[in-house]
């Protein structure tokens, strides 16, 4: 039987990662102003690119994601403040004025040849080479969405799109969207969102692709094949977060209908399950403290407990 259980506090030690955001968290960093999505999303943006040696003391509060290089430097994405690097002596910070894309951070990857690349909920795209940053989003050639268009490499990068998915591939940004051109608009441009936007990604350990929609639910792309997966309340919400277990199963984290499993076979939202879902945030968007409907992260420790991080409801076990 699974038992959910909200965690009120923490009594194990914390891991070196913890410490440093703790430590960096102390104080709050300068914040840019955000752009407007229509303007950080033109196809014609460029942006300049410079050298960048600024270091700082401080980290901004608001962070949206962490990645670790494999130089051993770490990443951190902010809402509005650009993105930071640390490389456990010296803390320097990147934004739109040193040539990042975008001071909305929320995705960092890397590639094959270590360049590092960042995406935004504007979904422009930005590539640092190690010296310098580059918009990667200016130049998108625009698929009609085919089974034709839908072919995917080992070492292809995905990124979130307004109606689909971004994949850079051999030099070539691609737009992909779900349904095929002309048979709903809403998905054609890259940078307008709808209910099919992307908004979470992950590779599975069979070298599937998952992908979190806006309203939609999950699509499953095993490089020949869309399969998506709405049912039981996960269309309707944003997935926000897909992670796959030791076990090989996936979880999903769902802004409203809470948290899914998929076996391979079975969905189960255990949110629904339990009991802990929340109506009023349905109805009105009002948030409750007691409830599991809005997660965001989910991870795995190394005993096999799924641990669930929620935006209005804490951390659950």
């Amino acid at each position: 039987m699974i038992q959910l259980k909200k965690i009120k506090s923490f009594t194990t030690q914390f891991t070196a990662i913890t410490f440093l955001l703790v430590y960096l968290s102390s104080c709050n960093g300068k914040t840019q102003h955000k752009n407007s999505i229509e303007e950080a999303n033109k196809p014609t943006h460029t942006s300049e690119t410079k050298s960048v040696n600024e270091t700082i003391n401080t980290l901004d509060k608001n962070i949206r994601s962490i990645f670790q290089d494999r130089n051993g430097n770490y990443w951190f994405g902010t809402n509005q403040a650009g993105v930071y690097r640390y490389d456990t002596k010296t803390l320097t910070q990147f934004t739109n004025e040193d040539g990042l894309a975008d001071n909305q951070v929320i995705y960092i990857q890397d590639d094959e040849k270590g360049n590092l690349w960042f995406g935004s909920g504007t979904f422009s795209i930005s590539k640092f080479d190690g010296t310098q940053f580059t918009t990667q989003s200016k130049n998108v050639n625009i698929t009609k969405g085919t089974k034709t268009d839908w072919t995917s490499k080992n070492n292809d990068i995905w990124f979130y799109g307004g109606g689909g998915a971004l994949r850079y591939s051999n030099s070539s940004l691609d737009y992909l969207p779900f349904t095929p051109s002309g048979s709903n608009s809403q998905t054609n441009n890259p940078f307008s969102l709808s209910r099919f936007g992307v908004y979470s990604i992950h590779k599975d350990k069979k070298g599937n692709f998952w992908f979190g929609t806006q309203a939609e639910g999950i699509c499953k792309y095993d490089g020949r094949t869309l399969t998506w997966f709405k049912e039981k309340g996960l269309a309707g919400y944003a997935v926000l977060g897909i992670f796959e277990d030791s076990k090989g199963n996936m979880w999903f984290g769902n802004n409203g209908a809470g948290l899914f499993r998929y076996d391979g076979k079975t969905l189960t939202n255990f949110t629904e399950e339990k009991g802990l879902s929340n109506p009023d945030f349905r109805t009105s968007g009002k948030s409750r403290s007691t409830t599991l409907a809005r997660v965001y992260a989910i991870n795995e420790d190394n005993n096999g407990n799924i641990w669930v991080g929620t935006v209005d409801s804490g951390v659950w076990k």
